[in-house]
């Protein structure tokens, strides 16, 4: 039974890294799984990504790079205020520099080398 679709996805590509496959298949497409699949490929956690359309929802066939070692959603999405970046990096990355953790802001979904410490918002997942 499908409880979080997000949280299955980044399951389903952390599955696919551990166990050595270079592609994988993501079913339930949302647009807020495209805007984190963005940032992976920004970053390079991924190379690229492709959605194709069903009447079931699509799925997305996402290529690997081979370089993440984790990634999770984070539950429950704490709210996050500019000041408090370093923190919750200790909390959820190994170290300082290492990974990235993806903030639902007011502009959309970012990283938080992305923003800076300019703006706020609510926790959504991390990836190293």
């Amino acid at each position: 039974m499908l409880h979080d679709p997000l949280s299955d996805a980044l399951s389903i590509i952390k599955n696919a890294e551990i166990s050595g496959k270079h592609e994988c298949t993501v079913r339930h497409v949302s647009n807020v799984l495209k805007e984190i699949l963005n940032i992976m490929k920004k970053y390079g956690y991924i190379t690229d990504f492709e959605e194709t359309k069903d009447n079931k929802g699509g799925e997305i066939r996402i290529k690997l790079a081979g370089k993440i070692n984790d990634c999770k959603t984070i539950i429950p999405r704490y709210p996050l205020k500019k000041v408090d970046y370093e923190k919750w990096e200790k909390r959820f990355l190994p170290a300082s520099g290492v990974g990235t953790l993806i903030v639902s802001t007011s502009q959309g979904i970012k990283s938080h080398k992305d923003t800076q410490g300019k703006i706020g918002g609510v926790l959504v997942a991390y990836v190293y």
